[in-house]
């Protein structure tokens, strides 16, 4: 039997009503309370067969495309407001599965300070996939980061180790929301989210600011997971730091007078020039994006 759209709604309005909503409930666009600061979007896609397996739990599902969306929020140092969800699925589904996914989306939200207010459902062949949009507020002084604005003279700091997130933390990613807020307090000119492997999105924020970023190879914090998944690739742990993807970690370029302040670790330094340089100790790499890391469509 195909999942039943109708008996999705109605299951919905039987929830607790959203914090953030300041309209109707239910109606086909949400009308929000006020932001406490300037309004920041981003939409992220969770894909069947990219992103999970047909049979992953749907509750795990719906948790992680909601955290992806977050942790773009967090890579703004935003505080969450709201999310809303656009659900894609066959007729094979069910309506429990779907209430699950929805479930796990709305209780992720909740969990960070914000709502789910709404969305759309649709039936249609091929993968299930949910794209979370994810509203909040800037609320800092002066200009909020972004991944175009590192500059010569600052360190780069990573909030947490990374690699081998496909034992697990892939489906279960946590969104660095507050330290987000914390290295903004601190002046952090750049930040980004590392969902694509370390060594390409450092690539891609030091192409964005003209920059270059070296990297110390002998600073790089590496996820116990990591080394978990060399002994099975043959691999080593660093490779697999540097490209895995999915660690949702973020990286900073700060002031070197407040590092010891920051969460996380410094492993490197921005410098003039471009590019990205694996820097360890006896020798020096220009990396290349040929050398690994998630690229969609190639």
């Amino acid at each position: 039997m195909s999942w039943s759209e109708d008996r999705i709604h109605r299951a919905l309005t039987r929830g607790p009503r959203p914090r953030a909503l300041a309209g109707s409930r239910g109606h086909d666009a949400a009308v929000l309370t006020p932001l406490a600061g300037a309004p920041t979007i981003c939409v992220d896609a969770t894909i069947e067969g990219v992103h999970f397996r047909a049979r992953t739990p749907p509750r795990v599902v719906g948790r992680k495309a909601c955290a992806r969306a977050l942790s773009d929020l967090a890579a703004t140092a935003a505080r969450p407001h709201a999310v809303l969800l656009s659900l894609c699925a066959p007729r094979s589904r069910s309506t429990a599965w779907l209430l699950a996914a929805i479930a796990g989306v709305r209780a992720t939200a909740r969990a960070h300070g914000a709502d789910l207010v709404g969305g759309d459902l649709a039936c249609a062949e091929g993968p299930t996939s949910l794209t979370v949009t994810a509203l909040g507020a800037w609320t800092g002084p002066g200009r909020p980061p972004g991944r175009d604005r590192a500059r010569p003279g600052q360190v780069v700091v990573l909030t947490g180790p990374t690699g081998g997130s496909l034992l697990g933390r892939h489906l279960r990613p946590v969104p660095r929301i507050e330290e987000g807020r914390r290295l903004a307090r601190l002046g952090a000119s750049a930040l980004m989210d590392v969902s694509d492997g370390l060594a390409w999105d450092l690539h891609r924020l030091a192409r964005a600011s003209g920059v270059r970023i070296e990297l110390d190879m002998r600073q790089l914090p590496v996820h116990a997971d990591a080394r978990r998944r060399a002994r099975r690739t043959g691999r080593t742990p660093l490779d697999h730091a540097l490209h895995d993807g999915e660690d949702h970690e973020l990286v900073a370029t700060l002031s070197a007078r407040v590092v010891a302040r920051a969460p996380g670790s410094p492993i490197g330094r921005v410098v003039r020039g471009s590019g990205v340089i694996l820097d360890y100790g006896e020798r020096r790499v220009l990396w290349r994006p040929a050398m690994g890391g998630w690229k969609h469509g190639g």
